[in-house]
């Protein structure tokens, strides 16, 4: 957990084109390993969502109470379960002992060569021969290397010594705390338009309750039981040739799965049916059940990148229909920024690309056809024009007047008459004073004072025009007398 992501920078020619393996599931592992306690909030806040577990049976599940399971109220019987637990201590290495890793790779080259072996009838249900299941047990014990590709073992000597291993384990492969949500999830049913609940199984529900009861088992029995159930599925697979479907393997393996140890058909009563369902169920769905929901996901990835984290699927669903900006789910939010990104860079090579026909054309030599492109180029905006950063509009028409005095203002005073005309004629509009202005306006005054010294400036230069007029129409006539 100290190097989670690590940089391998490879020279190798013939491995760079081998795909690279991106983990879904990263900041799940990342946070049940460094942040356990709010991993376990996280994953039962939603158990609870989709199962109903009252107080005690919720503290089983937390591990804050023993778990009270079926047939060992008495003390008779707990005392049994203890002795039992004892004479297992006393097996071996593998065999007998609590799960761990080194078990784990241990089983695992049984596993391994089932894969290959799966045709053979009657798999898990014929048992193999003893004398041949002592040895390789020993052989698995001590911890020596087994060839099991040599012929001297049968596949249902295998399959047999599998069976058995997950017997003698101290407790049952989902463990005894978990007894108790796996009857619930199997009551999971859908609900009819008025809300009346039928008996077809909520699938959907069922496959997200059993992600998030996996997420929180231990880790040496998540792997062995995500190694098994591939195993079964396979099997299930090819039952054309070995006669075993998810049910017929089911009844094999529920009693070294989810039943309680120590406890008989009569203690189990009416829920072997559901506990076998269930198993057969898990088969069915194996290669779904070991991935994290997708909010779990969001959720861990929310904790790590410092936003605010939810604790369940209903927040997240939530701030996704209230079009929250900062919450949106992470699909949405890497296409926004995708198309973003491939606008800009759109835009900025048909920019350059305008430039560029934009210096061919002006070095070009002087002709018709270059007076034509210069003209189209003129007719785009001026957005798309190149080289102009700020599109400028074009020049205001002048009004043309016939009157001899008209000509006159004209010649003498310029635009400065007819910019005079247009401000006096149309209404002046409210402007807008942004937060940048501010300053700019206390020190240079209101847009209202500043109009008026303009209107009192041009008024001053009209007068002086006129009286400069008046005396050249007078030296005029003064000359011709």
């Amino acid at each position: 957990s100290d190097a989670i992501c690590n940089f391998v920078i490879c020279n190798d020619s013939s491995l760079r084109s081998q795909p690279i393996i991106f983990n879904p599931d990263f900041f799940v592992e990342k946070l049940r390993h460094e942040k356990p306690e709010v991993f376990m909030e996280l994953v039962v806040s939603n158990i609870t969502r989709l199962i109903d577990l009252p107080g005690a049976e919720l503290a089983q599940l937390m591990g804050e109470e023993d778990p009270k399971l079926p047939g060992t109220n008495s003390t008779a019987s707990g005392f049994f379960r203890s002795l039992m637990s004892l004479k297992r201590k006393e097996k071996g290495v593998v065999f007998g002992s609590p799960l761990t890793e080194e078990g784990i790779a241990q089983v695992s080259q049984l596993i391994e060569y089932l894969h290959k072996n799966l045709r053979a009838e009657g798999l898990f249900r014929v048992p193999g021969n003893s004398i041949r299941q002592q040895i390789l047990k020993d052989a698995l014990n001590s911890g020596t290397d087994i060839d099991l590709d040599s012929g001297e073992f049968h596949s249902n000597d295998v399959a047999t010594l599998l069976k058995m291993f997950l017997g003698e384990l101290p407790e049952p492969l989902l463990t005894h705390k978990h007894f108790h949500a796996h009857l619930k999830i199997a009551d999971l049913m859908l609900f009819d338009e008025k809300g009346n609940k039928t008996s077809t199984p909520d699938k959907e529900r069922q496959i997200e309750a059993l992600q998030l009861l996996f997420l929180i088992l231990p880790a040496p029995n998540r792997s062995l039981l995500k190694l098994l159930l591939d195993l079964l599925y396979q099997t299930a697979k090819k039952q054309d040739k070995n006669k075993m479907s998810a049910h017929n393997l089911a009844l094999m393996f529920a009693p070294h799965i989810l039943w309680p140890r120590n406890v008989t058909a009569n203690d189990l009563q009416e829920n072997i049916t559901k506990l076998n369902n269930g198993v057969t169920f898990m088969i069915k769905h194996s290669q779904k059940l070991f991935k994290a929901p997708a909010y779990i996901r969001e959720c861990a990835r929310l904790h790590y990148l410092g936003s605010r984290a939810h604790t369940s699927k209903d927040d997240l669903d939530l701030l996704t229909s209230s079009g929250s900006k900062e919450l949106q789910p992470l699909k949405s939010q890497k296409r926004s920024r995708l198309d973003t990104c491939h606008q800009e860079e759109t835009q900025q090579r048909t920019e350059e690309a305008l430039k560029e026909l934009f210096r061919h054309v002006h070095n070009m030599p002087d002709s018709a056809k270059k007076k034509k492109l210069i003209r189209q180029f003129n007719k785009h905006s001026a957005a798309l024009t190149p080289g102009s950063d700020v599109p400028t509009s074009p020049a205001p028409r002048r009004t043309r007047s016939r009157s001899f005095s008209g000509l006159i203002k004209r010649k003498v005073l310029g635009t400065p008459v007819i910019l005079e005309r247009k401000s006096r004629d149309a209404t002046p509009e409210p402007e807008r004073v942004s937060k940048e202005n501010v300053h700019l306006l206390q020190k240079c005054g209101s847009p209202a004072h500043t109009s008026q010294a303009k209107l009192k400036s041009l008024a001053d230069r009209k007068e002086e025009s006129c009286r400069r007029v008046r005396g050249h129409l007078v030296s005029k006539d003064s000359s011709s007398l």
